[in-house]
């Protein structure tokens, strides 16, 4: 399991909003919040744990919105799961199935990541935070895989090995698609490995503060 790509932030942009709104308009929602008092975050930083909106292919075979929740509850691990290794995640019992059947796309403005340094001392520590986001998109197209728990959807986010400006940073990044791609990568009729040669690579890195 990868501790990173713990944040990311959403604005209500132009291409957000209609996502936001599907989301807060669909019948899942408005039952769990009838029961729940977990709302859904549609702006700011967000945390795992936290429910948003995720693209996925509902029971009619379209695309559609729904409300999820980030973590995966695995045996034997006390805090809920929030990433899952891409090159692994068709072998893992956790992921297995969600990564053949069950993929969705976490819509995003950007993510946050830290920039790892080590000490004099060879010990690594995480240093200045930046905001990343693809270049030349409108939006982060986060890849995730999701399933049912509690009679509710959790997801995950797919991460991979760091290319580009963010390998200066860290040596893993969440996997990111271009918008172009995203009915391909949700269609579960689909083979998912396609996904390892078309994502996204060059990212604009700032220094948050600067």
């Amino acid at each position: 399991m990868e501790i990173m790509c713990c944040r990311f932030y959403m604005e209500i942009s132009p291409k957000l909003r209609p996502i936001i709104e599907e989301a807060q308009r669909s019948k899942l929602y408005t039952c769990h919040i009838a029961q729940n008092a977990r709302p859904l975050t549609v702006e700011g930083e967000v945390f795992p744990g936290a429910m948003v909106p995720v693209l996925a292919t509902g029971r009619s075979g379209r695309k559609s919105v729904f409300p999820m929740i980030w973590g995966f509850d695995v045996p034997g691990i006390k805090h809920r799961v929030a990433n899952a290794r891409c090159e692994t995640a068709k072998e893992k019992k956790s992921f297995q199935e969600s990564w053949a059947l069950h993929r969705c796309i976490i819509p995003a403005s950007w993510y946050y990541e830290w920039e790892h340094v080590l000490s004099p001392s060879g010990e690594s520590r995480t240093g200045r935070r930046y905001t990343v986001q693809p270049r030349d998109e409108e939006m982060t197209c986060l890849c995730g895989l999701y399933r049912m728990e509690n009679a509710f959807p959790h997801f995950v986010i797919l991460t991979r090995e760091a290319g580009g400006a963010v390998s200066s940073l860290h040596n893993r990044m969440p996997l990111i698609l271009p918008e172009k791609e995203i009915n391909r990568w949700i269609d579960p009729g689909a083979d998912p490995h396609f996904v390892l040669n078309a994502a996204l690579e060059k990212m604009i890195c700032i220094e948050v503060g600067s």
